[in-house]
């Protein structure tokens, strides 16, 4: 069984990555793009019988800050 959390900063917390990666888009000549978030990914292999709630309690205690990012879990 395989869960894939996605992890981002909370609107209206400061992304500095994300604005340098903006910054730099737009040095390189893409003027299209009006704003980026940056995240992460993190790819969990779990045991048979793992659950969401499991992967949940993962993220609150160690995968996500909850206090300025959120996070949705895949599982599959």
């Amino acid at each position: 069984m395989k869960a894939r959390v996605h992890v981002m900063l909370k609107n209206g917390v400061l992304d500095p990555q994300g604005a340098a990666v903006r910054h730099a888009l737009g040095a390189m000549g893409f003027d299209g793009v009006e704003g980026v978030r940056q995240g992460k990914v993190i790819e969990l292999d779990l045991a048979d019988g793992s659950t969401q709630a499991d992967v949940e309690k993962m993220c609150e205690k160690l995968l996500a800050n909850t206090v300025i990012e959120s996070y949705t879990v895949e599982m599959s």
